[in-house]
């Protein structure tokens, strides 16, 4: 595996400055957001010079382009937002051969006009569904024109809430293409901690081989979201089922504050050495 962390995370709007400080807190690759570069997360369009300093700077720094960020509300209530989306995760798509990668992660969304990370009941209606996957083969049609992979995190709030409707999606698209972000700490809110291993368990079993990312952050006993590390999820866990599916990609770490990184970086070198599970670190970059 190998560590890495949301670009985002470090303050800076130029790669070179945000890159070099994911080095320096351990990091080896990161899953970047054009912000990153000075831009929206999801710019109209994207200079070739600006995608061409962030694949220098990838290289110039020893840290990997994971991924980049091309989240949009997929089945916005409102048609016309959706478009736009389309639009952005165009301009993102036709940069990312010189950024350095082949991965943009995706929100699935939700009807929540205001939020795309809320969630709300209409996510669960037919009519929802059917946007979703007419939104889902129009991202497809860009990640083929590119040469791409999409991956879509089940989460909570949005239209895609689990591992199975995830797999449904995956099953229904038919494309290669459609890939999986792995977050155990979206799967569940409260749990007891024999059922959170069986959710994230059963989870990884089954997409196992569609995981091109896993991610790290963590959940307080209350349902909070909390830091890698800090809370109730069993890491040993979990990074045990992803070895046990043959998972060996990038392990991203989000959720966090700039100066949480270094510590977090310890934490998830300790425990996968715990486990004998070898990772790719920026130290050993």
């Amino acid at each position: 595996m190998q560590l890495g962390i949301f670009a985002k995370t470090f303050a800076g709007t130029d790669p070179a400055t945000v890159l070099a400080a994911a080095r320096r807190a351990g990091y080896a690759t990161v899953q970047y957001n054009m912000s990153c570069s000075g831009l929206p997360s999801m710019p109209d369009a994207i200079d070739p010079a600006v995608a061409t300093a962030v694949g220098a700077q990838s290289k110039a720094q020893g840290v990997a382009m994971a991924a980049v960020s091309g989240t949009y509300n997929m089945i916005h209530p409102d048609p016309a937002v959706r478009t736009a989306g389309h639009a952005r995760l165009e301009a993102i798509a036709g940069a990312c051969a010189a950024m350095g990668t082949r991965l943009i992660t995706l929100c699935t969304g939700t009807r929540d006009a205001k939020d795309m990370w809320h969630e709300h009941p209409d996510n669960h209606t037919a009519a929802a569904w059917s946007d979703l996957v007419e939104s889902m083969r129009t991202a497809i049609a860009i990640a083929d024109r590119h040469d791409l992979e999409l991956g879509i995190e089940p989460e909570l709030a949005n239209v895609i809430d689990s591992a199975a409707k995830a797999k449904a999606l995956i099953d229904e698209i038919g494309s290669p293409r459609l890939r999986i972000v792995l977050d155990p700490a979206n799967l569940f809110e409260v749990q007891p901690v024999e059922q959170q291993r069986r959710i994230v368990a059963d989870a990884i079993e089954l997409l196992a081989d569609r995981i091109s990312l896993a991610h790290a952050k963590d959940r307080h006993a209350d349902g909070r979201f909390a830091t890698a590390g800090t809370g109730v999820l069993d890491y040993a866990h979990y990074l045990w089922c992803l070895r046990g599916a043959g998972f060996d990609g990038p392990l991203i770490t989000h959720g966090l504050a700039e100066s949480e990184a270094p510590g977090v970086a310890q934490f998830l070198e300790r425990t996968c050495d715990e486990l004998g599970i070898l990772l790719a670190t920026g130290r050993a970059a």
